[in-house]
């Protein structure tokens, strides 16, 4: 299965859901008028794209027909797509351009954080790249078995300590180990624990202290991995989350077991945090960077499936 495949097949559940209501009201209208638009931002409100998010579409969806003359119903689709696209254009590539560069992960439990990472090391591998994972999650039991689990998976090297261990101590230690080994990437692994944030921000904040002292021109990532199954309660988790920790991306995983694959469009739009990578499914292989034209035209090509 190809890359369009893929996030098209992991998109199934958003497309019937979301658009495919909004395609069946579509068809019930001759003609654009105000009711169309109240009726295309209650069914956007519904498929999680957010209050604010939904009225921002109606609002250049508006102008859409103005400048172009648009007049039939039908049309409405197409520009849809163009202004979803448009939308979650910028700032969707990883800065990972210095060797050794960091990623810092961070997430809740249960959002896939440490398979996220095993998936991520796999992708940058297979696009030429040296990566060395950082077990810097050393508070949560099992966290350093499993990704010596997803280390091994994806071919990648691993450093850890003892559970219990100082996370910024393990970060120390992988980026001089990246330096010897000439690694391009380090993803770490850090606790994601945000009932307590003084906590996480103190933690976090001397991991960023060690990368700065020991690779000061170092290019840093901080991704936040996200459960796309929650909804509009993930854009309150990044929230929370771009306060705390400073982050410069999202990965949201499980876009395939939903129905609120529109939440993407909450996160790009209310939080300004682009979306870097989805989970359009459970193999190693199912991360896939970002990419806004295809997620749109993923989300729209309604008439074409089976």
């Amino acid at each position: 299965m190809g890359l369009f495949a893929k996030i098209k097949a992991g998109l199934k559940k958003t497309r019937d859901s979301v658009v495919g209501q909004i395609d069946s009201m579509l068809k019930s209208f001759t003609k654009i008028d105000e009711e169309l638009f109240e009726e295309l931002e209650e069914l956007l409100v519904m498929g999680d794209v957010g209050i604010t998010t939904s009225q921002k579409i109606c609002e250049e969806l508006r102008k859409k027909v103005k400048k172009e003359g648009v007049t039939n119903p039908k049309e409405v689709h197409r520009l849809l797509e163009e202004i979803i696209a448009e939308m979650l254009e910028g700032g969707q590539e990883l800065n990972i351009n210095t060797k050794p560069s960091v990623i810092l992960v961070i997430g809740v439990n249960g959002v896939g954080k440490t398979t996220t990472i095993g998936k991520l090391a796999n992708n940058l591998r297979e696009n030429g790249k040296k990566v060395l994972l950082s077990a810097a999650d050393t508070f949560r039991a099992a966290a350093i078995e499993q990704l010596e689990v997803w280390a091994d998976r994806s071919g990648c090297d691993i450093i850890k300590q003892n559970e219990g261990s100082d996370p910024a101590a393990v970060v120390f230690d992988s980026i001089h180990a990246a330096q010897k080994r000439k690694a391009d990437v380090i993803i770490a692994d850090t606790a994601g624990r945000l009932h307590n944030k003084k906590h996480l921000m103190d933690e976090l904040s001397k991991i960023s202290r060690i990368i700065d002292r020991e690779l000061p021109n170092a290019d840093k990532e901080v991704l936040l991995v996200l459960d796309a199954t929650t909804g509009q309660n993930a854009v309150n988790q990044a929230r929370e989350f771009k306060n705390a920790a400073g982050i410069t991306g999202i990965v949201l995983t499980k876009l395939d077991g939903t129905a609120k694959g529109g939440v993407v469009l909450s996160i790009k739009e209310e939080l300004d945090v682009p979306v870097k990578y989805i989970g359009v499914g459970e193999q190693i292989d199912d991360l896939q960077p970002f990419n806004p034209q295809e997620f749109a035209k993923a989300l729209f090509e309604v008439e074409k499936d089976d």
